[in-house]
């Protein structure tokens, strides 16, 4: 990497990324250089991530009250993370307060704990959204969902409507900035006009919006201010466990925190009654308020970090990199007849870097399966956790729907896409091996003689076996291994 003296590049990314060179074996018997599509769902990691994880490390400590040097030293550095996890998105901290959390889900469940919802209040929310950011809000209250517009982003027409008809009783605007399955943007400034205007606040899952997009939340006072705002930290080349929750401090000095215990407290007496609130207890100013227990300051540590990097490089360089790269992708897979493209695919300043698409002929895990196998191409198939807003895309017809229940969420022939996404360091030489493996596909170009494994569900090929533990185990002798689903796997 090269010093502050000398400004990170786009080039600098890519060997700067952890893995980049790393060799998998195909079917046939040759080794090829891994081709990782699958950065929407977590990113690999930066060197320079992980070299300060390294420099960090001799000077863990715990956090917060300890007189200690390394506790000193480990203090001010998790307090500078926050301050750089907010100034990231151009929050004014003065006024409003950071919250490390594992991730995004765990930032929307908070919030939705924390908003103490009454009986008739409600949230409008998308049809767009990631569980995540839906399940939270049903689980607390009355959940409006607006649909998809002809272009796959949301129906502006239809939220202005249901803001209207819902009036004072929408608290909450709940969207995300960016969809995980088509990359299409949302207007988050223009939503949250509207949310102010009828007397609610915005809350924004960035998850996927902020490792592509410059974000600037607004001033407080700003009519387009974004009240909340939650992003992942395994989604922005530092997978150490960390999310980030952004809001207003007066919002998160009242009431009390959804956790609580150690770190949460400034003082505690002696009483035990328990009557809507905690007897006898003063709460200690967020964010410690609101991240009881030990925090992960590695992680903390870990996403600055990233944060500074992609800060460096210029959150609009990697943008335009990514639009090039799209560009060149959906050039090339439009002319394959038999593959379907999902989203927007001529305007493509208008998402980030996601491929949804579908293959005729093919379910979209064997398309998946083959891509690795053969190509030696990291992507994701299914749902990809939006499931109403995928079936929306698909078509899928209500009586389908109601028969789609029955089955495992995991089996291969529900209606589902395969889903390449990019990252700031992703290549032409990597979309072109893509979409060369993607019209071997179509022309029926490949070796192997695929079945589903009853028992996982997955796709199987005949003389392909990787033998994951060569790579990389936590336990010898691990060639027997039980699954979450409990059934022994050979």
């Amino acid at each position: 990497m090269k010093t502050n003296h000398h400004p990170l590049t786009l080039a600098d990314l890519r060997s700067d990324v952890l893995g980049i060179d790393t060799l998998v074996p195909l079917l046939d018997g040759t080794q090829r250089r891994y081709v990782f599509l699958d950065n929407a769902a977590s990113t690999p990691t930066f060197r320079s991530v992980l070299k300060s994880i390294e420099d960090f490390l001799p000077w863990y400590s715990g956090v917060h009250r300890g007189v200690g040097l390394k506790a000193v030293v480990a203090t001010r550095a998790f307090d500078q993370a926050h301050t750089i996890a907010g100034e990231f998105v151009g929050a004014d901290m003065r006024k409003n307060v950071v919250v490390f959390v594992k991730n995004t889900t765990e930032a929307v469940n908070k919030l939705a704990n924390r908003f103490r919802f009454k009986q008739d209040d409600v949230v409008v929310t998308t049809m767009l959204e990631h569980h995540s950011n839906d399940l939270p809000w049903r689980k607390s209250c009355r959940t409006v969902h607006i649909g998809v517009a002809p272009d796959a982003g949301v129906d502006l027409t239809v939220l202005r409507s249901e803001m209207k008809r819902y009036g004072k009783s929408v608290k909450l605007v709940a969207v995300s900035g960016a969809s995980n399955v088509t990359g299409v943007c949302s207007p988050i400034h223009e939503i949250a006009e509207l949310a102010h205007a009828a007397g609610a606040k915005i809350f924004v899952d960035a998850a996927q919006l902020a490792p592509h997009r410059a974000i600037d939340i607004r001033a407080n006072d700003d009519p387009r201010h974004i009240d909340f705002l939650a992003y992942s930290a395994h989604k922005m080349y530092a997978p150490f466990g960390t999310g980030v929750l952004i809001g207003p401090k007066e919002f998160f000095a009242a009431g009390d925190p959804d956790l609580v215990g150690g770190g949460t407290v400034s003082f505690v007496g002696r009483a035990q009654r328990i009557d809507g609130g905690l007897e006898d207890v003063d709460w200690a100013e967020a964010p410690q308020k609101e991240e009881a227990g030990s925090p992960n300051v590695v992680g903390a540590i870990a996403l600055a970090k990233s944060l500074a990097v992609l800060r460096e490089v210029g959150m609009d360089a990697i943008a335009e990199h990514e639009r090039r790269l799209l560009e060149h992708a959906f050039s090339k897979l439009k002319k394959i007849q038999g593959v379907h493209l999902y989203g927007p695919t001529e305007d493509l300043s208008r998402k980030v870097g996601v491929i949804p698409f579908t293959v005729d002929g093919y379910d979209h895990a064997l398309v998946a399966t083959i891509l690795s196998v053969e190509g030696g191409i990291g992507v994701r198939n299914g749902n990809f956790c939006a499931q109403p807003y995928m079936r929306k895309l698909l078509n899928v017809s209500p009586e389908r729907e109601k028969e789609l229940r029955a089955d495992r969420c995991d089996a291969p022939m529900l209606p589902g896409m395969v889903r390449a996404s990019i990252g700031c360091y992703n290549s032409e030489e990597d979309l072109d091996m893509f979409v060369d493996m993607v019209a071997r596909v179509v022309r029926r170009d490949y070796r192997g003689a695929y079945s589903v494994d009853p028992i996982t569900n997955m796709y199987v090929v005949e003389g392909y076996d990787p033998v994951p533990h060569k790579y990389f185990s936590l336990m010898e002798g691990d060639e027997h291994v039980v699954p979450s689903g409990g059934e022994e796997l050979a």
